[in-house]
């Protein structure tokens, strides 16, 4: 009996390929951009699952190419706007993706850029390898406390959650607010007072990001929002790029509205050298890194490829995306 055939658009750690592997005919694209578009087409076809990336666009076309025998999509990530889940349901295919593994990791990486902008680590370390180091100085490279700052976070899912839990830890006054208020007992262990959307910008030292993108909140943090942060302020994001309107966001760091940000994400990606943000000297930005820990990856590549085989049996996938409504 033939094994089933299975495309996976990116080499992923060998904790996932080696469950693949064990269970089906692989096809891995072995470079290190992803795929060109018509090569993806071309290799889709006739595969009986697709193990993709954020940057693999899944929808009708792709579909359509792969033919009425695949049975299972599985998405290498926690967000799932690369594909088109409701084509998808319509063609009787479920899609899984990889929650839960990657919590801690970005929430460290959150921290991370929000106390690297705030004692402004990356110019201090560029001020060092560009000789200009020549004395201590009072007013050296001064940047913000963290410790008794107030921090607004915006989405308070699992990765929020964890977020303020760390903020906690440093001392700072935490505010969400979400979709809805989280049971008391989770405000009570973690600090956390729910507001609203505008009360949590105008009240808070450092604004954290962590909603997924959706048409509600792309460009949520538009010129209006940025304008209703607190001057001086700080924003943070790792959630998704078009979340933040960047060229609003350009304006308002350039202005000196806001005093820096930090993103993992950009809109697009990869964000190119040229653009304004990047040479913005209180603008951190790294290659959308949250979940790049060893044990983290291995873990995604596991539930990735768990997701996969599961759907190729017909059994329900173990981390279902769920369908759109109709």
């Amino acid at each position: 009996m033939s094994r089933h055939r299975v495309l996976v658009t990116r080499r992923i750690p060998e904790a996932g390929l080696r469950l693949l592997h064990e269970a089906a005919e692989v096809d891995v694209w072995d470079g290190e951009l992803p795929p060109p578009r018509d090569e993806l087409l071309r290799r889709v076809a006739g595969v009986h699952g697709l193990l993709a990336l954020l940057t693999d666009r899944v929808d009708d076309e792709l579909l359509d190419a792969a033919g009425p025998g695949l049975k299972v999509v599985s998405n290498f990530a926690v967000g799932y706007d690369n594909i088109d889940v409701a084509a998808c349901a319509r063609r009787g295919i479920p899609v899984g993706n990889t929650p839960g593994v990657l919590t801690e990791a970005t929430a460290d990486l959150a921290m991370t850029l929000l106390l690297a902008v705030a004692r402004r680590i990356t110019e201090s370390n560029t001020f060092v390898r560009d000789d200009r180091w020549v004395t201590w100085g009072p007013l050296l490279l001064l940047g913000k406390d963290v410790s008794g700052a107030t921090l607004g976070i915006v989405g308070f899912g699992r990765i929020g959650r964890e977020v303020a839990r760390r903020a906690r830890g440093f001392g700072m006054r935490v505010l969400y607010t979400g979709r809805g208020r989280a049971p008391e007992a989770v405000e009570s262990e973690l600090g956390a007072t729910w507001v609203d959307f505008d009360s949590l910008l105008a009240q808070s030292d450092f604004v954290s990001v962590h909603v997924s993108l959706s048409a509600e909140t792309r460009h949520l943090i538009d010129a209006a929002a940025l304008a209703k942060m607190r001057p001086g302020s700080v924003l943070i994001n790792t959630a998704r790029g078009p979340v933040v309107d960047q060229a609003a966001l350009t304006d308002s760091l350039r202005s000196g509205h806001l005093w820096g940000a930090g993103l993992d994400v950009t809109d697009p990606e990869p964000m190119r050298a040229d653009d304004p943000l990047v040479n913005m000297p209180n603008c951190l930005i790294v290659p959308h890194v949250a979940s790049a820990t060893e044990r983290t990856r291995d873990k995604m590549a596991e539930k990735a490829a768990r997701n996969l085989l599961a759907g190729l049996r017909g059994d329900p996938l173990p981390d279902p995306v769920p369908a759109p409504a109709a």
